[in-house]
């Protein structure tokens, strides 16, 4: 059996080195609104800290699911792992769910305002990227 080994590009070290910060702050953010830190939860108004302590446990299983398989998968990136492909994937749907309960079956954009839409957002085009760039990284042999 022939087996060649495919080199790194440093593309997937760049992506994968942002993918891993940005899905950290996004871990950061749903550690400390699960801790109700209060350096952190102090930016927000008592009727968004209801809000958020009030997101019923399916809600919180949903932004765990997105949250941490974001950041698997962008630590697979760099490991070079195809599970990162499968990760990502994993983290649209928690994101999914998660939109659904924020826009549609909550008063989600009351409470955070049209920042939270478009950040939102900006999330669903990152998370949706990564996915794509993992399963071309897959494709191409550069993740095993």
């Amino acid at each position: 059996m022939n087996q060649t080994t495919i080199k790194t590009p440093v593309h997937l070290w760049i992506v994968g080195i942002l993918a891993v910060l940005w899905n950290a702050m996004g871990a950061f953010d749903y550690s400390a609104t699960q801790l109700k830190l209060d350096f952190y939860m102090a930016q927000f108004t008592q009727e968004q800290l209801d809000y958020f302590y009030a997101f019923p446990a399916w809600m919180d299983a949903a932004w765990a699911i997105a949250v941490w398989s974001s950041l698997l998968g962008s630590l697979c990136l760099l490991l070079r792992k195809s599970w990162a492909a499968g990760l990502f994937g994993l983290a649209i749907l928690g994101l999914a769910t998660s939109s659904v309960y924020n826009f549609v079956l909550s008063n989600g954009v009351e409470m955070m305002g049209s920042e939270a839409v478009i950040f939102t957002g900006v999330i669903w085009v990152i998370a949706i990227l990564l996915f794509f760039y993992a399963r071309a990284m897959a494709k191409k042999g550069v993740l095993q």
